[in-house]
């Protein structure tokens, strides 16, 4: 077992873990953090993507302890005091989901784009959540939902 001290969704933690424990499943199975989907465990998907430290990683490639020492945001850590964030709500007004297995990750790959790139164009949109996939709404809305989001967008 190996210690790590972690803050998840500002929350502080110090815990043991199997050194080969994936962040995922730490998050899923020791925290309860069930919005982090686990979808193919190959980085391939995207659902279980998370900001670690501010950027998204997806964590199913990350072990847990990689993540000592860092701060985590999972999707439950976004809204506060009840209000969705913008982005979450973007999503929603937009209609960008239909099953919802990707949004979770869509969410917080477009919170890591916006944070770099506050205003992005179509192109640097498809660019910034590349890597995650969905299988239902041909991303149109998704897209929308970042645009919407963004400092150019309705808001």
């Amino acid at each position: 077992m190996t210690r790590i001290k972690v803050t998840v969704d500002g929350v502080a933690y110090d815990d043991d873990v199997e050194p080969r424990l994936l962040l995922v499943h730490y998050l899923r199975e020791r925290l309860g953090k069930v919005g982090t989907v686990v979808g193919c465990d190959t980085s391939n998907c995207g659902a279980c993507t998370v900001l670690m430290d501010g950027k998204s990683v997806k964590s199913c490639t990350v072990l847990g302890v990689q993540a000592d020492g860092g701060e985590i945001t999972t999707i439950e850590g976004l809204s506060t005091d009840g209000r969705l964030h913008p982005v979450q709500q973007a999503f929603h007004e937009a209609h960008a989901l239909q099953c919802g297995f990707c949004t979770p990750g869509m969410i917080m790959a477009t919170v890591d784009l916006l944070s770099e790139n506050a205003n992005p164009s179509v192109e640097e949109i498809k660019d910034g959540i590349e890597g995650n996939l969905c299988r239902c709404t041909g991303y149109q809305n998704i897209i929308k939902a970042v645009q919407a989001a963004s400092t150019g967008g309705s808001q």
